[in-house]
């Protein structure tokens, strides 16, 4: 979740909010916040790119495609990374289900390698799997992430992982609400985790803890503002949404370097950060 990120996926909005129009028509069905701005989304995400390509040596996008919605953007869910290749999910939420098979097809021109798809009545989504290091394996169980998922997941990394954990999520705000393992935990370096602590089992922040890992502490106005989302583009070396003085003067204060961008069209109100809007094909 940390290591040098060399290769990752993006998705452009242009690509995954179409045009304002669409937008208009969409935002309702999708639980955004608020109808996003076209322009200003293109804006925001040029900033948010320009901080990524500064670090990341190799960037593919995601194609626009009929078959998928606005929550393409986000394209970190629909597959997990392991060593030996990728994971197909299917998304808990009914209306992310398809973008699966997009993803899997672009995987396959693209000519990256495939482990293993869930199938039958298995749901997860990337953002309940977290790499706690490379053999340990945390999962979280919540209304996107279903016990089918996990028996499945479990069986395709048993030679990847020594130790997979299973972690219970709360019900929060509700089953049409997006909460994610990695809603209150980004890892950041090897010993350094940003964590928004209410949200957490005790059982996992001492595990932590135990591991030696300090903890960033996340406010509770920060964490509703994506502070706890926090992507590692090399051990601390960060991105974040701007607007989260606290998280980020911890950061500081912990040796990290912390970059930001706006994010309120393509982020807050859609629920998802930097890590959301990312996904790691290979991390060194």
């Amino acid at each position: 979740m940390y290591k040098n990120l060399k290769k990752v996926i993006l998705k452009h909005p242009k690509d995954a909010f179409i045009s304002q129009e669409h937008l208009r028509n969409e935002w309702e069905g999708y639980n955004y916040l608020n109808e996003p701005d076209f322009i200003k989304a293109h804006h925001e995400y040029e900033q948010f790119y320009a901080i990524v390509k500064e670090h990341v040596a190799e960037i593919e996008f995601l194609p626009a495609s009929e078959t998928v919605g606005l929550d393409s953007l986000y394209a970190h869910d629909p597959v997990k990374f392991t060593k030996a290749g990728a994971i197909i999910l299917k998304s808990g939420k009914k209306l992310r289900q398809s973008e699966a098979q997009a993803y899997k097809q672009f995987l396959q021109e693209k000519n990256i390698p495939i482990i293993g798809e869930l199938i039958g009545e298995a749901v997860s989504d990337g953002g309940d799997l977290v790499w706690l290091d490379d053999r340990t394996l945390l999962i979280g169980r919540g209304y996107r992430t279903n016990d089918e998922a996990i028996r499945q997941i479990k069986e395709m990394t048993k030679d990847l992982v020594d130790e997979c954990i299973v972690v219970q999520l709360p019900h929060d705000q509700g089953e049409e609400e997006c909460l994610h393992l990695m809603s209150f935990i980004s890892i950041v370096d090897e010993n350094l985790a940003v964590v928004y602590s209410r949200l957490m089992p005790v059982f996992l922040r001492q595990l932590l803890i135990q591991r030696g890992f300090h903890l960033i502490e996340v406010p509770e106005e920060e964490y509703h503002k994506l502070g706890c989302n926090v992507l590692a583009l090399a051990p601390r070396i960060c991105v974040m949404v701007s607007g989260n003085p606290s998280t980020k003067e911890q950061l500081l204060e912990a040796g990290a370097t912390v970059y930001e961008y706006d994010g309120n069209e393509i982020s807050y109100l859609g629920t998802g950060g930097p890590t959301c809007l990312t996904c790691p094909v290979v991390r060194d």
